[in-house]
């Protein structure tokens, strides 16, 4: 039977999910769109419900389109959505991790995530004050990585695996020519890793600059990258550097 009313009892949960506080206390997050619930599907995850435009030919609870568009968090409506259980790992691993420190706007931590996947990090461990993952548009920039990659909360450094490389601009060394290991080492004296990244104004708090064990510095002709993308830079060198001694 197609749901024709907003006032649905199932699709005011659903509208609830957008606050963080009602997402933390359910445990659950909405994915919009077909491709990411392909994701999700793909990756094993089953939806906890599902709701799709009524005459869409998609699986889940017929919506009328119309109504359907009053509960999507997309500025232009969704055909599909579903509704998942969140998966927090215990704890991060490598061989690389990524951790974001601050990191307070969800398309940052998103596209973090996309990138975490496209390189083969191991999880993205999330600091004190970075935004959450499971909230729209944070899900959306993750572009369906949310459902690969192990997600795991911390709050001090030293739960982060392996060597921990402080991501600071203008300070350190030079990313891409640091060694964690000497010269000649191989794979195996590279990992585990860990490069944390800071808010994109405020960068890394002292505190946590000091408790790694190397500072590097993406070397550019501006003043800063925002966080998602100097995850992105930071995570391909890491990749390409193991690649190169595997």
């Amino acid at each position: 039977m197609t749901i024709t009313s907003p006032h649905n009892e199932q699709l005011k949960e659903v509208r609830k999910l957008a606050g963080r506080k009602w997402r933390d206390k359910l445990r659950l997050f909405v994915a919009e769109g077909e491709d990411l619930i392909e994701a999700a599907a793909r990756a094993g995850w089953a939806p906890e419900a599902l709701y799709a435009a009524d005459g869409s030919g998609l699986e889940g609870v017929p919506v009328a389109p119309h109504v359907l568009a009053t509960v999507s968090q997309l500025g232009s409506g969704t055909r599909a959505l579903g509704v998942y259980g969140q998966r927090w790992a215990e704890a991060p691993t490598g061989p690389v991790c990524l951790a974001l420190w601050g990191v307070n706007d969800p398309g940052n931590v998103g596209t973090a995530l996309r990138s975490a996947l496209a390189f083969g990090a191991g999880s993205v461990a999330l600091g004190p004050g970075s935004a959450d993952p499971y909230g729209p548009k944070a899900v959306r920039a993750s572009m369906g990585a949310l459902f690969e990659v192990p997600v795991a909360r911390v709050r001090t450094v030293a739960e982060l695996p392996g060597r921990k490389i402080a991501l600071a601009a203008h300070r350190g060394s030079d990313l891409a020519i640091q060694q964690t290991g000497n010269r000649n080492a191989g794979m195996q004296d590279l990992t585990p890793v860990t490069v944390v990244v800071g808010a994109e104004r405020e960068g890394l708090p002292e505190a946590v600059v000091a408790a790694c064990d190397d500072v590097a510095h993406i070397p550019i002709r501006s003043e800063s990258l925002n966080a998602g993308m100097a995850a992105t830079v930071a995570l391909y060198e890491l990749d390409r550097r193991i690649r190169g001694h595997a």
